[in-house]
């Protein structure tokens, strides 16, 4: 009986065990679910934001295009390593100044203030530099004239990748040139947009003989432009065309007819557009006085070297029996005074004395 006893509590006592210890096991697991869920939970609410702010894709790469084919003088130009320039370049717009004869340059290598000069450019077109010697630069831009004073630098082995800045201190080549009649004839800067009204404004405007037919002459160019101008400029802005350096712009004279003698007003006819007769002149210069000669008057008329005399029937012309006369540019016509006698040796030379300094009129405003 007493080890029947003994055996049952033996086994309900390892019983008892085992199943507390599968208790234990089992919460243990249970603790471990729960473990791995909040882990996850807290992961989840990490990660996910953080992807989110992240781009759906990644960025595609940049490739850099390919520089265009370029000639073998560009190529030889822009053969040495690209440098990059501060922002102390020449001044805005230098592709458009192309260097000519004339020019003074200011040429400065960075950091090597040794290399500094100023050099005019040549008739040939070349400039001489310290070290490289005679570089050409005639019809090269700003910009292009430095590459290649960069590459002989570079390749010559004086300085290891320069950077070459170019400054035009007197743009010579860059003008436009005044002639004729205006104020102060001569060379004039022509940078940027420069049109045909701002020149002669420049120039001092027009003279008292200054004719509005004027021609304008492009570099390289034989032919001529020719613009009708009007008197008064702000009146008709269509002639106010553009030039550009190099341009030749020529004002002639005004054709002038003088009227000398027994009138009212001896004058000069400044005749610009269109033609002037004798009755026009006459009537312009305050017509004739009491005591001229209507039937003596004649037209002076230079022809090369010679002066011809014309006689003008001047008293049937005013009865019109007789048809007016045109006159031509630099005619005198010369109204004498009744009862004097000249002679035709001594005419010529009387009018050339009394049509020195005479007032001028425009015969057509």
């Amino acid at each position: 009986m007493l080890n029947f006893f003994h055996v049952y509590c033996f086994y309900r006592i390892r019983f008892t065990t085992r199943m507390r210890v599968f208790g234990d096991m089992v919460k243990i697991r249970a603790l471990a679910r729960h473990g791995m869920v909040l882990r996850l939970f807290l992961a989840g609410t990490l990660i996910v934001p953080a992807l989110a702010q992240q781009p759906a894709s990644p960025a595609p790469m940049t490739v850099p295009e390919l520089p265009a084919p370029q000639s073998a003088t560009s190529a030889a130009t822009h053969s040495s390593p690209e440098v990059s320039r501060p922002s102390s370049t020449p001044a805005e717009g230098s592709d458009l100044v192309r260097l000519g004869a004339g020019d003074l340059i200011d040429v400065t290598v960075y950091n090597v203030p040794e290399m500094a000069t100023k050099a005019r450019v040549g008739n040939n077109g070349d400039v001489y530099l310290p070290l490289i010697d005679y570089v050409h630069v005639a019809d090269l831009s700003v910009e292009e004239a430095q590459i290649v004073i960069e590459k002989r630098l570079d390749g010559g082995g004086f300085v290891r990748s320069p950077h070459v800045t170019i400054f035009v201190d007197e743009a010579n080549s860059q003008g436009v040139t005044m002639l004729g009649e205006v104020a102060r004839p001569g060379i004039y800067p022509a940078l940027g947009d420069r049109k045909l009204y701002d020149m002669i404004s420049g120039a001092g405007g027009f003279t008292p003989v200054a004719s509005r037919k004027i021609s304008i002459l492009h570099r390289n160019q034989n032919q001529a432009t020719t613009l009708d101008l009007p008197r008064n400029l702000t009146d008709d802005l269509s002639g106010n065309v553009s030039v550009v350096p190099g341009d030749t712009i020529n004002v002639p004279k005004a054709p002038i007819v003088y009227v000398v003698g027994d009138v009212g007003r001896p004058a000069g006819l400044i005749v610009d557009n269109g033609t002037l007769t004798v009755l026009q002149a006459i009537a312009l210069t305050g017509g004739t006085n009491r005591t001229a000669k209507l039937n003596s008057v004649r037209i002076v008329r230079k022809q090369g070297s010679n002066m011809t005399e014309m006689v003008v029937p001047l008293k049937k012309m005013l009865r019109a029996k007789a048809p007016d006369i045109t006159l031509q540019a630099d005619d005198i016509l010369f109204i004498p005074v009744s009862g004097a006698r000249i002679a035709a040796t001594r005419t010529i030379d009387a009018m050339a004395q009394v049509a020195t300094g005479m007032t001028l009129i425009l015969a057509h405003p």
